[in-house]
C-alpha cells in the first residue's frame, strides 16, 4: 500500500445496471469521507465505468460516474461492488485493466458477485475465495480453479479480497482498514458506522472479535465498569451484583440484550485489549496477559492463537512489519 504523502487514489467499478446499491454505500462510506481523524490517510476516490456517463444500479437509481477505466491504471484499491447478470460476460478490456491494476500491485477487493469478475480475469485462480452464499455454487461450477468457501464473511489473500454478500461489504472494508491502518482506526469507524468491529464468519481472522452493543443503560453502566478493570478476576455473581440482579436473572437479561454470554463477551474484551497492547506497546506477552486479566500467559496465547489463527508474537510482528512498510 503506498504511503500516506498522497491521497490513496480508491476506485470503485460499477456497470450499468449490475452494480449493488448496498455495496456502493459501503464503499462510499468508507472511502469516500475525510477519516484522516480517525487514522487513515487521505483518499481519492471516484467511480469507474467502462463508459463515462450515467448508469444506473441494481434497483434502477442513477448515477453519474465522470472515470473511465484508464483510472484503475493509477489506482491503490480496486473494488467491485456486484456483478448480478452472470449472463453479461465482462468485456475483454475491463478483463485486462483488472489483470493490468494486479500486476502493478493495487490492493484488489470484491463484494458479493464481484467475485465472479475477478474469477473471470483469472485472478482468482488456485485460490481460495468467497461470495454470496446463494452464488458460491455457481462461482465454483464456472472456475474450477477456485476454492469457494462459502461459509465466510470474507477471504484474504492478501492483494486479492473477496467478500461474502450484501452486509458482509462492511466487514470486509472494516477488516480492510484495520490490517493496513490498525485495530483503532478500524473501531473508530466501525463506531461512526453503528456497526460491530467484526462479527465472526465461521473462521479464525485476523481481526477482532465481535463486541455486542449494549443498550440498556443499567448493564451499559455494569460492561463499562468490567472494560475498565479487565486485569480482576470477573466473574458473572460479580456482575450480577453490581447490576443489582441475581446472577441467573442477570445471565438471562445479558444474553436477551448483547446476544452473547458473559463469558463470551469478556473474552472478546480481553482478546481486543490484548491486540490493542500488541499494536501499541513493547510490554511481554506475560505483563499483556496480566494487563487484560488472563492467568497465564500461556492461557493468553492459547485463546489468542484459537481466535486469532496466530500467536501473540507473530501477531505483533506483522502488525509492525505492516507498519513499517506503510511507513516506508
Amino acid at each position: 500500500m503506498a504511503g500516506t504523502s498522497r491521497p490513496l487514489v480508491v476506485s470503485t467499478l460499477v456497470a450499468d445496471g449490475l452494480v449493488g446499491s448496498f455495496g456502493l454505500g459501503v464503499a462510499v462510506e468508507v472511502f469516500g469521507y475525510d477519516r484522516r481523524a480517525m487514522g487513515l490517510p487521505r483518499f481519492d476516490f471516484g467511480l469507474v465505468t467502462e463508459r463515462p456517463g450515467v448508469v444506473r444500479t441494481d434497483t434502477g437509481i442513477p448515477v453519474t460516474v465522470e472515470h473511465g477505466l484508464d483510472r484503475l491504471a493509477a489506482s491503490d484499491i480496486v473494488t467491485i461492488t456486484a456483478w448480478e447478470l452472470f449472463t453479461r460476460v465482462p468485456s475483454p478490456p475491463l478483463l485486462d485493466a483488472f489483470r493490468e491494476a494486479h500486476a502493478r500491485g493495487a490492493l484488489m477487493i470484491s463484494q458479493c458477485t464481484g467475485a465472479f469478475v475477478l474469477a473471470e480475469a483469472g485472478l482468482l485462480d488456485g485460490l481460495r475465495a468467497t461470495t454470496h452464499w446463494k452464488y458460491a455454487g455457481e462461482l465454483a461450477a464456472r472456475y474450477p480453479a477456485v476454492h469457494v468457501d462459502p461459509t465466510v464473511l470474507y477471504v484474504d489473500n492478501g492483494r486479492l479480497i473477496t467478500g461474502a454478500g450484501t452486509a458482509a461489504g462492511v466487514d470486509t472494508l472494516l477488516h480492510v482498514v484495520r490490517r493496513e491502518w490498525g485495530a483503532a482506526a478500524a473501531n473508530a469507524l466501525a463506531r461512526e458506522m453503528v456497526v460491530p468491529p467484526h462479527r465472526d464468519g465461521g473462521q479464525a481472522q485476523f481481526i477482532d472479535t465481535p463486541v455486542a452493543a449494549c443498550e440498556d443503560d443499567r448493564l451499559g453502566a455494569v460492561l463499562d465498569w468490567a472494560v475498565a478493570h479487565l486485569a480482576e478476576e470477573i466473574s458473572v455473581d460479580t456482575l450480577a451484583r453490581r447490576a443489582l440482579m441475581s446472577p441467573r436473572s442477570f445471565a438471562r437479561r445479558f444474553k436477551a440484550t448483547t446476544g452473547t454470554t458473559p463469558h463470551a463477551w469478556l473474552l472478546g474484551q480481553r482478546l481486543a485489549a490484548a491486540e490493542a497492547l500488541l499494536e501499541n506497546s513493547d510490554a511481554p506477552v506475560e505483563e499483556i496477559a496480566r494487563l487484560v486479566g488472563f492467568a497465564t500467559a500461556a492461557g493468553l496465547r492459547e485463546q489468542f492463537t484459537r481466535r486469532r489463527g496466530v500467536s501473540p508474537r507473530a501477531y505483533r510482528q506483522t502488525f509492525r512489519a505492516a507498519s513499517g512498510d506503510r511507513a516506508a
